[in-house]
């Protein structure tokens, strides 16, 4: 009995430990550059890809590093010459999520501007805590500012949709016309029902089990694209690897548990914000949507509502639709800038 009593207690203990082993909330990590990369809005810091990225992209991208707060740098990847084009990815990639989309862009006359989400890619990786709408707006448009962009145009997905518009509420007159990928601009007025996976993950300990323990989330994601065979090994290890690689994987998970269910929702204040920002927008703007996502397919008639007279493509793309569509949003892009220009 006594030797059933102290394996039972070693148990728990182990149980114990290990749970709050998964839900720490992890350390910061900030990332060292080297060399500089010099701008007419100033120096800062290189980075030099690793290989396995710099396969991606040709050797005209330039990389490096914005620190938007102490420790906080934003990794950023830019390429081209002109209009400035600012593209925001959402949870969990990176700025090398529009590399296709760049392939089909006029390089010569466009300027584009890759962040990459502080957690995300090459940029810090932050405590699960710090992990807040609010911070991720501020964070970006303090890199967009550094960078003194006067103008630009936008495109932004998942994430890349409220904190790349939150982000340019705060620099008004900045935004000039937008391209609208599988997002939302909206806060919900009641208690809403969140995807499965969003649903499951929001359990504590249950969504560190799922996307920490058991399950590597960057090898399951060609479950939401239209073809899963663009969710490839490589595609897989640019988004993951960065993470993995340093020891704090905890940004997936903290974003999937910043989508907003509901009006008490800690995110829902500044989805708010963002609303009635984008209700004030005049500008030129096309949507190009992945009706194939199965978490935000059935999102388009409300982004149309937020852009009435925007024209619409509708593809057979998932959710990360850059991977599969980049050249419908390339020229999307393209007819925005010449519309601006026109104006």
């Amino acid at each position: 009995m006594k030797t059933f009593t102290r394996i039972f207690i070693a148990i728990n203990i182990a149980l114990i430990v290990f749970v709050i082993y998964i839900t720490r909330d992890g350390n910061i990590f900030t990332p060292t550059g080297e060399g500089e990369i010099i701008l007419d809005s100033g120096t800062y810091e290189a980075f030099p890809l690793p290989d396995y990225a710099a396969a991606q992209v040709n050797s005209n991208y330039k990389s490096y590093f914005i620190e938007v707060e102490p420790g906080i740098k934003v990794h950023i990847l830019e390429v081209g010459d002109g209009f400035p084009i600012f593209l925001m990815h959402g949870n969990p990639t990176s700025g090398f999520l529009y590399r296709k989309v760049v392939d089909g862009l006029p390089l010569d006359k466009v300027r584009v501007i890759m962040p990459t989400s502080p957690g995300l890619g090459f940029s810090s990786k932050i405590p699960a805590s710090e992990h807040k709408l609010e911070n991720h707006i501020r964070w970006i448009n303090t890199a967009l500012s550094e960078l003194k962009v006067k103008e630009l145009v936008y495109a932004g997905q998942d994430w890349g949709g409220p904190i790349g518009m939150g982000a340019l509420s705060l620099s008004p007159g900045l935004l000039k016309g937008a391209v609208l990928l599988n997002t939302g601009f909206n806060a919900p007025t009641m208690n809403i029902d969140l995807s499965p996976a969003h649903a499951t993950v929001k359990t504590p300990i249950i969504g560190e089990l799922i996307l920490e323990v058991f399950f590597s989330i960057f090898e399951r994601l060609g479950g939401v694209q239209g073809d899963p065979e663009s969710w490839t090994p490589e595609v897989a290890e640019l988004y993951g690897k960065p993470l993995f690689d340093n020891g704090n994987a905890k940004a997936p998970l903290a974003m999937m548990r910043m989508v907003t269910d509901g009006p008490n929702h800690p995110s829902t204040p500044a989805m708010i914000q963002i609303e009635e920002y984008v209700k004030t927008l005049d500008i030129p703007s096309e949507i190009v949507w992945g009706m194939k996502d199965p978490i935000l397919g059935k999102a388009l008639t409300r982004m149309q509502q937020n852009f009435p007279d925007a024209p619409v493509i509708q593809t057979d793309a998932g959710h990360f639709l850059q991977e599969e569509v980049p050249i419908e949003i390339a020229n999307a892009l393209i007819r925005v800038i010449d519309k601006v220009n026109k104006e």
